[in-house]
């Protein structure tokens, strides 16, 4: 294990994450954090030239199609249904003096 997380670091990463973490918890959190930082090394150690990056696993493509109104806005049939209107708009009482 190359990486070792201090007592402090361990404190303050609790702190950010709101955990109050038993002395117990510490020891495995601890452990966790180096294991994991030391994977990551290991990933590091991987000859990745002339790999492209990529954001995602899978190939992904877009798919566009033509954005066409098929059936209206049905304003009228909106409008049918409302107990005031004025000028193709809903009529509400003033909210505001």
């Amino acid at each position: 294990m190359a990486n070792i997380i201090s007592d402090e670091t361990l404190e303050y990463v609790g702190i950010l994450a709101k955990l109050d973490l038993s002395e117990e918890e510490k020891a495995g959190a601890k452990k966790d954090m180096e294991s994991m930082l030391d994977y990551i090394d290991k990933l590091n150690e991987l000859d990745t030239m002339g790999v492209e990056p990529m954001s995602h696993a899978f190939l992904t493509t877009n798919v566009y199609r033509e954005d066409l109104v098929t059936n209206g806005d049905g304003h009228e049939d909106t409008l049918s249904n409302a107990p005031a209107k004025k000028d193709q708009s809903f009529a509400v009482p003033k909210t505001f003096a």
